[in-house]
């Protein structure tokens, strides 16, 4: 599907007439995050562990959780943390655990198996817990939709905690405290926290309790040694990588680099970060989803032994086994986007929605190919799965359309439901309800899109020439790292720009390298999977590209990159 290229509106003069040390492009790229005062901006290029962070009591209820869990050590009380089998809900029960345990606490760990639980606390959990004694559990990355599981827990004397990000129904479950920031009425000024990021705070909570004692247990940073963890989580939950969120990323990824956690050595060892280098691509694309496939493939309480691993050993053992989990995650994915590729034979550019489901499709691979199913045909997608008389669903969404809404308003159809704007997960009640669930999404999705195009676009932050990607610029755009969510990797044009040489390169020839020169300047070019492009070009021809710049060693030399994202051919005019 060709893409349409938005290019962003410029910056306007007095802006450039008020910092006139920042180079143009670098002023459009702080104009494009609507960073225009000298306070902002010093924040976003310089983010400060201690004065962009936020004091966990801000939350209306971390002291009532903060006593009742100082309750419960005193007392030898049993608590349990209830997490989830992502990789958000794995950390953000590690940060707690170990907080918990150093206080000296009677801990343990739940996390549900994604197909036979499903999201959320479950009422035979809940059960089962009683029947072990526990007097508190905690959640996260979980728990704000479950009305009936937390009153069942409170029916058997059991207090819950909710420590949780996803959005909160109208009605809150009758928790005994509740730390979400996207409750009415929050007192936390920063919305966009993911689990992890709540237990940090929960647990930053309890370390600034402790150290009120003459001997607190926690040696010295032991609460900046959790930010890998949160960074991690932060990162693989896609969450916007401004104001608090980037500086606990941009500290958590210098933890990262030094972790203490053996589990995490073990496996930056298998993954072998490309140059040594450990940023958010090496999070987003490397270490998030092999935590993810001990979920998906086996249970996530692999992944939560690997991160509490204390012996090299063991750890070892661990990242080979969810390295193994990953490449089988990959199959599995290959295999069932093959089979719902099969139902979409009949897609037209008339349907806005798309709609599939199948007989044992794995549960916990569905969300990712709705995933790649929304970014091929860029419409709204539900993918479902019937297993053991049960039927489960994974949503992805586009930018125009909200879907966790969409399926809050057919939640009389789920047992369970919950998620973002972007991204959703549920259970049907019952099997039959199937087609009516059906029929009425769907007419929620047409009537919210039905005057809108549904059209992917690439969305580029500044033209540029090719003489201006040098390293002065290189070290620039660094200072806008980490990039992520709210923040991405920036995207330039160049036009106009004359091929001189090309040459299509990688095992099968389906990469291609560009020689490119504008006004006397000439720079290589790489643009992966557009080895096709070959085909259609000539030697003289002038093209437009969009590209991001990198960097490429080898045998240590370094390069700039340009690498492509899209290229076009150009128009007899360049486009104002």
């Amino acid at each position: 599907m060709n893409k349409e290229w938005k290019v962003l509106a410029k910056a306007p003069l007095e802006l450039k007439s008020k910092f006139p040390e920042i180079p143009p492009v670098i002023l459009q790229l702080l104009y494009n995050r609507k960073l225009s005062e000298k306070e902002r901006i010093d924040e976003f290029l310089n983010p400060d562990y201690g004065k962009h962070t936020h004091d966990p009591y801000l939350f209306k209820d971390m002291k009532k959780a903060v006593k009742r869990i100082g309750k419960a050590i005193q007392n030898k009380e049993k608590i349990v943390v209830h997490g989830d089998y992502d990789a958000d809900g794995v950390c953000g029960s590690v940060i707690l655990y170990d907080t918990l345990k150093t206080l000296g606490a009677s801990v343990n760990v739940y996390l549900p198996h994604r197909e036979k639980e499903g999201y959320g606390m479950n009422p035979k959990t809940v059960e089962e817990l009683a029947k072990q004694g526990t007097n508190l559990i905690i959640t996260t990355d979980c728990g704000i939709s479950n009305q009936a599981e937390v009153a069942l827990a409170n029916s058997f004397s059991i207090d819950v905690i909710i420590t949780d990000h996803h959005e909160p129904p109208e009605n809150l479950p009758k928790a005994h405290a509740v730390l979400n920031p996207h409750c009415k009425g929050e007192s936390y000024p920063y919305r966009f926290l993911v689990g992890a990021g709540v237990a940090f705070k929960l647990a930053s909570a309890l370390i600034k309790e402790a150290t009120k004692r003459s001997q607190p247990p926690f040696p010295e940073g032991y609460e900046k040694w959790l930010l890998d963890l949160v960074a991690i989580s932060t990162v693989t939950d896609v969450a916007p990588l401004r104001d608090e969120n980037r500086a606990l990323v941009k500290y958590g990824l210098l933890v990262l680099k030094k972790t203490r956690r053996p589990g995490l050595k073990a496996l930056l060892s298998v993954i072998n970060p490309i140059r040594g280098r450990i940023d958010t691509f090496t999070i987003g694309y490397q270490i998030g989803p092999r935590l993810n496939a001990a979920g998906r493939i086996d249970h996530a309480n692999l992944a939560f032994e690997l991160l509490t691993a204390e012996s090299e050993q063991t750890a070892k053992a661990l990242a080979s086994r969810l390295h193994l989990n990953n490449q089988e995650r990959q199959k599995a994915t290959d295999s069932l986007m093959q089979k719902v590729k099969v139902q979409l034979e009949s897609f037209t550019e008339e349907q806005k929605f798309i709609f599939a489901v199948g007989q044992e499709w794995p549960a916990g691979i569905i969300g990712l190919v709705a995933g790649k199913i929304a970014d091929e045909f860029y419409r709204p997608v539900l993918i479902l799965t019937e297993q053991n008389g049960k039927i489960t669903g994974s949503g992805r969404s586009i930018a125009e359309f909200n879907i966790v809404k969409a399926l809050e308003k057919n939640q009389i159809y789920c047992e369970r439901w919950g998620g973002h704007a972007q991204a959703c997960g549920f259970t049907l009640k019952k099997v039959e309800l199937l087609e009516k669930f059906r029929f009425d999404f769907q007419k929620i999705v047409e009537r919210e899109l039905a005057e809108k195009e549904l059209t992917p676009s690439v969305e580029i932050e500044a033209e540029v020439t090719i003489e201006e990607v040098n390293w002065e610029f290189y070290d620039y755009l660094e200072k806008f790292t980490p990039f992520g969510e709210a923040n991405p990797k920036p995207l330039f044009v160049a036009y106009q720009a004359k091929l001189l040489d090309w040459q299509k390169v990688g095992d099968k020839g389906q990469h291609l390298k560009l020689l490119l020169e504008q006004n006397g300047n000439a720079k290589k070019t790489i643009g992966f999977n557009f080895g096709a492009w070959a085909d259609r070009l000539s030697i003289g021809d002038l093209i437009d590209i969009v590209f991001e710049v990198g960097v490429n060693e080898w045998n240590g030399n370094r390069e700039l990159e340009m690498k492509i994202i899209d290229i076009r051919k150009s128009n007899n005019e360049k486009p104002n």
